[in-house]
């Protein structure tokens, strides 16, 4: 199969030698280290390995899986055995989603850096791929080869053939599948090579829904003229006036030929590219980068937030691990929690307390923020202190923070002056923050420095004249008196017009404003460290009472964490206090301690209600972690979402449980010209089982408020995970299109049982594209199921006269 990617893929020494393989150590934990024999499969995309030279050889991943290859000393696990393997050896294989890293240790430095660069050579490749070249010769077509040539032999036979339909979720007639395998059969060998599988999967994939609609549009039933494509534009896709140019740029585009091009139409091989692409998605592409307003307060925006960072398992026995951290910032986390503890030889340990976690140090929880804070985003990152520290360990805390971090540290306001509002994203653009306790406030602060630095200027001035007076003195007295030569030696007089207060600020740190105790009152018994209370500056941590004590005695700066069920009581009892509270000051909702298997809840009715920082556990995959990285997914997946108008207003009267106008209604219909159409190589739930194909069916769920939260369904089709059809209508209506989010999912029906999850797809309502659109589905760990999809037609129709809540 390697002809597939001839000519395409990246061949240099390091992939040569990856082909013809390596035996690697592949390490699990520090007792579980045991040789395989890996090798780079013909294709360039597949890995096989084996426990020996020679044995037999299963798949271990495809290049499409991998994020990035980390060397030895990035790897916790590879780090703990340095004694035994040297680092250098060792390497990392980073995957998509959750799946857990692979840790390999060479023979040899020069066998690590082979496969370091090989591996990242090709997986810059794949990333690098067009949608063209996505479509016609992708990694997973070389993958399904693989699968289906059982005999390794380089060519599928017709009983392969037959084998691999059934891999790919294809129910089909013996006589129809052999009359595709024939006519792809052009060399009549009765088997089919690379570019005769090529053809035979083209044949395979056939859509007559797309032809269809293609045909309807087209005049002469070959091409769309650019008058035929724009109308298609402007009338289905709703592409209003910008119709006409977006035609020439999408023909340009995805138009394969180059007389097709020139001529300005587009060919049914084009219609399907484009369709397929991301302009095709029902994502719109102008929210994919950074489209809202970066300027407006901390406050007003929706925070990406991670509850118990460090954990990636469990409440009760899970790992720690700095992993944790750089999953959640690589994945657009912006908050961030450390529990910390003391620990031995003086150093603070990072861990889920009173519990049987693992521990790891604090210093390597920081460095890992330091390293990857922004990576993905360039707005600021929310350290959430947990600090359970003695005092000692505490100065220890402040230390690491302010060594480590660096100029990355945000210590003090942006200009030194006290703040009316929080400052805006745009602001505090590659900065961390430290959320935690407070000694004293922020005005208390800031007027203590003043006092320092007009203290000061009183010293320099005074010094000033102490150096005149000496050297009046000096050039007296000289003749009677001469001065030491040694410049070490040096005697500086304190003048007699000298202050007291000026002796006192030279052996002696300045004292707080007077009448202001060292220490106010806490409700902790533990004592904090002023040195890492000083490092809090714009996210100091108050307990919550009511929101008239909020308002009466809190300030913008201040700010409360609630748990989920606390959170949820409060928005049945006063959720438009709730939405007001919330548009001055930051709250921060976390999971109950009731959910010990690292569970998470729906996190949009803290959405509904304002909370900026709704805390996850972004470890477990699932329905919570789906709307979450739905909201998410739009601007530039940079961590921050502004709140819709009516959340960030402090005289709003909006009920998050009882919302009433001015809030119209919007409808949205979705049906084949308005309906879920088809679905396209939906993958197989349950890959042990050869001869099982699924029933797949469509769920549309919507999450918002109470009233517009609801799901439908289409009916299952029986055994065709490869191109089912459903084309039935579903019809919602919408009273808060700005807080809705729509996720699609594609169950495997089962009458027997619950129906088992395939692929799902969530975004929010606002980033909606009307019209002919793909939804290109994702694992439950929200990774690509390319090329998986379903293909809906969406029309909203807005502002229905007398709908009301």
């Amino acid at each position: 199969m390697a002809s597939l990617l001839q000519g395409r893929l990246p061949v240099n020494q390091d992939v040569l030698l990856m082909q013809k393989g390596t035996l690697l150590r592949k390490v699990r934990s520090k007792s579980w280290k045991k040789l395989r024999f890996f090798r780079l499969q013909e294709d360039g995309m597949t890995v096989r390995h084996a426990r020996q030279v020679g044995g037999r050889a299963k798949a271990s991943f495809s290049i499409s899986d991998v994020e990035t290859v980390r060397n030895g000393q990035e790897s916790e696990l590879l780090r703990s055995l340095a004694e035994e393997f040297p680092l250098e050896q060792g390497f990392t294989i980073v995957f998509h989603g959750r799946r857990s890293n692979l840790d390999l240790v060479a023979n040899s430095v020069e066998e690590a850096q082979i496969w370091m660069q090989g591996l990242q050579l090709l997986v810059d490749f794949v990333t690098s791929m067009d949608q063209q070249e996505r479509l016609d010769q992708p990694g997973w077509l070389s993958d399904w080869f693989q699968r289906g040539d059982k005999n390794q032999d380089g060519r599928m036979s017709f009983q392969e053939i037959q084998r691999l339909l059934h891999l790919m979720n294809v129910e089909m007639e013996p006589e129809y599948a052999l009359q595709l395998f024939q006519a792809a059969d052009t060399s009549q060998s009765d088997t089919l090579e690379g570019k005769e599988f090529i053809e035979f999967y083209k044949a395979l994939t056939k859509r007559p829904e797309v032809q269809e609609l293609f045909e309807k549009f087209s005049a002469d039933g070959q091409k769309l003229t650019l008058l035929e494509f724009v109308d298609f534009l402007r009338e289905e896709q709703k592409e209003g006036n910008r119709a006409s140019d977006l035609a020439l740029e999408l023909i340009d585009r995805h138009e394969p030929s180059e007389s097709g091009k020139l001529r300005h139409v587009l060919s049914m091989d084009g219609f399907l590219s484009y369709l397929y692409s991301k302009d095709g998605d029902i994502f719109n592409p102008s929210c994919r980068p950074i489209y809202q307003d970066m300027t407006q307060p901390l406050n007003n925006y929706f925070i990406n937030s991670s509850h118990n960072t460090y954990l990636v398992g469990d409440q009760l026995c899970g790992q720690s691990s700095v992993e944790g951290y750089i999953r959640a910032l690589k994945r657009g986390c912006r908050c961030v929690e450390v529990d910390i503890w003391d620990g031995p030889n003086g150093e603070p340990v990072v861990y889920h307390g009173h519990t049987l976690t693992s521990r790891i140090l604090f210093k390597e929880v920081v460095a890992t923020v330091a390293q990857y804070a922004f990576q993905t985003s360039d707005y600021p990152v929310i350290l959430s202190l947990e600090n359970h520290c003695s005092w000692e360990q505490q100065e220890t805390i402040a230390h690491h923070l302010t060594e480590i971090l660096g100029e990355q540290l945000l210590s003090t306001t942006l200009d030194g002056q006290l703040p009316t509002q929080l400052p805006s994203p745009e602001e505090l653009r590659k900065k961390i923050l430290i959320k935690g306790k407070k000694l004293r406030t922020l005005e208390e602060d800031l007027e203590e420095e003043e006092e320092e630095e007009v203290l000061e200027t009183e010293l320099e001035r005074e010094q000033e004249a102490e150096l005149e007076l000496e050297s009046q003195l000096e050039s007296e007295t000289q003749e009677l008196s001469p001065r030491s030569k040694d410049k070490n030696e040096k005697v500086v007089m304190c003048p007699l017009f000298c202050s007291p207060i000026c002796c006192q600020i030279m052996v002696q740190a300045p004292l707080p404003k007077p009448g202001l105790p060292l220490f106010p009152k806490q409700k902790c018994k533990a004592i904090l460290c002023p040195a890492l209370s000083a490092l809090v500056v714009y996210t100091k941590t108050v307990s919550f009472y009511n929101f008239a004590h909020s308002r009466e005695h809190y300030r913008f700066y201040e700010l409360s964490s609630f748990t989920e069920t606390k959170a949820k009581s409060l928005i049945k009892e006063a959720g438009n206090e709730f939405v007001q509270h919330n548009a001055w000051q930051l709250s921060r909702v976390y999971p109950s301690g009731l959910r010990t298997d690292s569970s998470n809840y729906n996190p949009q009715e803290f959405w509904n209600a304002g909370c900026q920082m709704v805390a996850m556990n972004v470890q477990t995959a699932g329905l919570e972690m789906d709307i979450y990285d739905g909201l998410f997914r739009q601007n530039g997946g940079c961590g921050y979402v502004l709140k819709p108008d009516f959340l960030r207003d402090t005289q709003s009267s909006f009920q998050p449980e009882r919302p009433i106008s001015p809030f119209k209604a919007h409808t949205l219909l979705i049906q084949e010209l308005l309906q879920v159409i088809s679905g396209q190589q939906l993958p197989k739930v349950d890959k042990t089982k050869e001869g099982s194909i699924v029933d797949p069916l469509v769920r549309v769920e919507i999450f918002g408020i109470r009233p517009d939260t609801t799901r439908q369904e289409t009916n299952f089709v029986e055994n065709n995970g490869f191109n089912p059809y459903w084309g039935q209508t579903l019809c919602f209506r919408v009273l808060v299109p700005e807080l809705a989010l729509l996720r699609f999912v594609v169950k495997d029906y089962n009458w027997k049982s619950r129906n088992d999850f395939v692929g799902q797809y969530s975004l929010p309502w606002t980033c909606i594209q009307q019209g002919y659109r793909h939804i290109h589905l994702l694992s439950k760990d929200g990774t690509s199921l390319h090329p998986a999809s379903i293909f809906v037609h969406i029309c909203m129709l807005e502002g229905l006269e007398g709908v009301e809540s």
